[in-house]
């Protein structure tokens, strides 16, 4: 089942892809940048702001060396403003720690306060090649309606075994498309309240289908 549901998830992917403006680049500041904007908010309103930010901080040198207060006012109004000033200060310990070159291990990356493990893999898998496995809100509720179906989602057990599975799903080669595709299916099909069950290419092998919403706990 895992390599139908690989080889589902990326002939899916290649027709159906959204053109993200991060997912041309392998930067890994630029995916930072991406990642960040993207907790708790839209993809939709991340597009312009994103762009505008990079024309404004390009590099991590330039975004090191700029005032706080106009890093803050660059980031509205994507609002949880916590991330501009996390993001600010990754910058300047990248800059004084590593020479300007934002790491690619894990263990390094989740020291910056506002990288958390799926941020970690984000940056891993985009821009450094890495087998790195993600998991956030979307990814989640694919991994889970398709190979378990029913439960709480939310649960601690549950939690680590889609993190788990996540891993071992992970292909050998394709791992940036892989992962993208999970997020895009998640974001675009397999949504919260109304999955689109019929157009998506894992209803053949979902544990979910035909969706029960009375069958899944955990929102999101």
């Amino acid at each position: 089942m895992r390599r139908r549901f690989r080889r589902r998830l990326l002939g899916w992917y290649r027709k159906h892809a959204r053109d993200l403006p991060w997912r041309h680049t392998r930067d890994p500041y630029h995916i930072l940048v991406s990642e960040m904007m993207l907790q708790q908010t839209q993809v939709d309103r991340v597009l312009p702001k994103y762009e505008e930010w990079i024309r404004k901080y390009p590099s991590l040198e330039t975004l090191a060396s700029a005032r706080p207060a106009a890093v803050d006012r660059a980031w509205r109004p994507l609002g949880y403003n916590a991330r501009p000033r996390r993001l600010h200060t990754i910058a300047r310990e990248v800059m004084r720690r590593y020479d300007g070159e934002l790491p690619s291990d894990e263990r390094t990356l989740r020291s910056f306060k506002g990288i958390g493990a799926y941020t970690a893999g984000a940056i891993r898998s985009f821009a450094f090649g890495h087998r790195a496995p993600i998991v956030d809100t979307n990814v989640a509720r694919v991994l889970f309606r398709v190979f378990v179906g029913r439960g709480d989602r939310t649960s601690t057990p549950l939690k680590k075994y889609l993190w788990s599975l996540s891993a071992v799903l992970l292909p050998r080669r394709h791992v940036f498309d892989f992962n993208q595709a999970l997020m895009d299916i998640g974001a675009t099909v397999c949504v919260a309240r109304r999955p689109r069950c019929p157009v998506c290419p894992m209803s053949p092998i979902c544990e979910a289908y035909p969706f029960d919403p009375d069958l899944e706990h955990g929102s999101g």
